[in-house]
Parts: C-alpha cells; structure tokens; sequence
C-alpha cells in the first residue's frame, strides 16, 4: 500500500477533534467527523449540510471521495444523497458533508461523531475523440436494466 502526504489545516472550530484516520489496517476510506458546535438535528427526508472542520491540498492527479458510512446508513437511514462526493485538487475550502435523512426518525448529529468516510483516489482525465460511429457491442444501445434476466 502506498502512502500519498496530503496537507490538512485544522479549522478554529475544529482544534479539538481527531484528524480523518483509518480505523483499520485494510480501511479504504478514513472517518470525517461534525465539527459542530451543538447537535444537529435532521428531521425525516431532511438534509443538512456538516462542517468538519478541516481544509486540505491534494496533490495533483487526486480526488478526495465523500462516501457514506454504512453503519448510519443501516442502522438510522442517513446517507448522503450526492455521494460519492468529489472535492477537487484545486479546491481549498472546507470540506461539508452534504447529510440526509432517509428515515421516519429524527436524527442528531453530534460534535465528533463520525458522518462519513473520505477515500483518497486517483484521477485519470478523458480527452474526447469526437467520431462518426461507434463500434458495435451484444449489449448495443441497451441500458436501465437491459442486462438483466
């Protein structure tokens, strides 16, 4: 496994809280925690948006996804409706976590709580090549849910 430094500021109010880390050896994706400054409440099918407290710098050829925690999202139905998210090499503002509540029962977001996962990945850029034809597939112009049987 390869280590990729990435830059990170600490936000005023986010002094306090743990830096994004991975909670295993094999872990894809580190933890974003709230880095609000009272509880957050998401009322049913209600959206929020979550400060974390941090800024970073890529380094160029990187994305930083935003991803859903699978635990909150089975146990309370809170997901985040644009995942993954994507914040950009040359965005230096704080990352926010874009909450939503999918479920019939409030939730609360609380200072620290982990909201969703961060997985560093590479970017390979398209460089269009404009054609009169495309060649030919089984699959052929097929698609929302033609494959299946």
């Amino acid at each position: 496994m390869t280590n990729i430094d990435v830059r990170i500021r600490r936000l005023p109010h986010g002094v306090d809280l743990d830096l994004p880390a991975y909670a295993s050896a094999g872990a894809a994706g580190m933890d974003l925690l709230a880095a609000v400054a009272k509880p957050v409440n998401i009322p049913p099918l209600g959206r929020v948006l979550i400060p974390t407290g941090i800024a970073i710098a890529l380094p160029p050829g990187f994305e930083l996804q935003i991803r859903p925690r699978s635990g909150l999202a089975l146990k309370h139905g809170i997901t985040l409706p644009n995942t993954p998210g994507t914040i950009d090499e040359d965005y230096r503002g704080e990352i926010q976590v874009i909450m939503m509540n999918a479920s019939e029962e409030h939730f609360l977001v609380t200072r620290g709580m982990r909201i969703a996962q961060a997985v560093l990945a590479p970017v390979v850029r398209a460089a269009w090549v404009e054609v009169e034809s495309l060649d030919e597939t089984a699959r052929g112009a097929g698609g929302f849910g033609s494959t299946g049987r």
